[in-house]
């Protein structure tokens, strides 16, 4: 709304404490694509990424109503965590499946450079072949892996904030991450899968 342009989320976040509905809206407009897509990167399937999106923002009025959140200029970061919480909460509830943690290796600086590919169309195929291949085989990691590979290189937070928002040391992110990028290099030789793209 335009009414709202140039404010913060935070001040968003204080005017609709204050009552102002709009504001809210304002917020949600604003988080929800980023947020929905952090969650079904995470659980991969529509309507538990759907269900879990409403959970979170539930939360989030639940918690700004109640004057749980201060503003200190991290409102994203904030929602974030509510959102990682509940998706904790929900693996927690399938006790029925099995999530296990351990192995890959494998620099993925180019996994958001798709602007790096090549002009010559040969190229340019075989680099598209790579990104699906890397965004498959990130798919088949496990849960807590597949997040921190997400928060890293798609929304490019420091192992310090993925920390932060997932409840754990630094040392275990760093641990998640070496055994992500471990099994993502072990999966890539087992199906015989180039992981680098072409200049």
């Amino acid at each position: 709304m335009k009414k709202f342009e140039g404010m913060t989320d935070e001040a968003l976040a204080i005017l609709y404490v204050k009552g102002n509905n709009e504001a809210f809206d304002e917020l949600l407009a604003r988080t929800q694509s980023k947020l929905f897509t952090y969650i079904m990167f995470v659980v991969h399937d529509h309507d538990i990424a759907d269900d879990i999106f409403q959970e979170t923002f539930v939360k989030v009025i639940t918690k700004l109503q109640n004057g749980q959140y201060t503003n200190s200029g991290k409102f994203q970061f904030w929602v974030t965590r509510i959102a990682h919480n509940a998706i904790m909460d929900w693996y927690r509830q399938q006790r029925s499946r099995h999530i296990m943690e351990p192995n890959a290796e494998n620099d993925l600086q180019n996994l958001s450079s798709v602007s790096v590919l090549d002009t010559f169309r040969e190229s340019e195929l075989v680099n598209e072949q790579v990104l699906i291949d890397v965004k498959r085989i990130m798919e088949a990691l496990p849960a807590p892996q597949r997040e921190v590979v997400y928060m890293r290189f798609y929304q490019q937070l420091s192992f310090k904030e993925i920390a932060a928002l997932t409840g754990v040391s630094i040392n275990t992110s760093l641990g998640r991450m070496r055994y992500a990028l471990i099994n993502m290099r072990r999966m890539a030789k087992q199906y015989d899968i180039e992981l680098a793209l072409q200049a």
